[in-house]
């Protein structure tokens, strides 16, 4: 299949409440990666995410979705009534993430893959 989801984040007010709150509910695996942001290992095959706090304008619960091209995807979603959210941006494994919103305003992000890294099924 296409495009799979990749990625979720949870980004709230307080990242240790939130580390917190999934670790002992879920059992998740919480692994920071900086000040504001950690990596959260759901068990058995789940999908990985982020959890943490980046500012008032960043609090969003949403998923990531693998695509080839996030450029070309971004000029159909606009064309197509969505509009873009944040990004592009390159990530430090080299990829590329940006986020748009639906025609709702739903929060949705894009990541494409460094080159030479797995893409799910791309």
């Amino acid at each position: 299949m296409p495009n799979p989801v990749v990625h979720f984040e949870i980004l709230g007010k307080d990242k240790a409440l939130l580390e917190a709150f999934y670790k002992d509910v879920f059992q998740w695996q919480i692994d920071p990666v900086m000040s504001e942001y950690s990596m959260a290992i759901p068990g058995d095959g789940g999908i990985k995410g982020g959890i943490g706090a980046m500012g008032p304008e960043r609090e969003h619960v949403t998923f990531y979705i693998a695509v080839k091209d996030i450029h070309a995807m971004l000029a159909l979603i606009e064309s197509k009534g969505g509009k873009l959210g944040f990004g592009p941006h390159t990530i430090p494994d080299g990829g590329i993430i940006a986020g748009f919103e639906d025609p709702e305003g739903h929060l949705i992000g894009m990541i494409q893959p460094a080159p030479g890294m797995p893409s799910g099924n791309l």
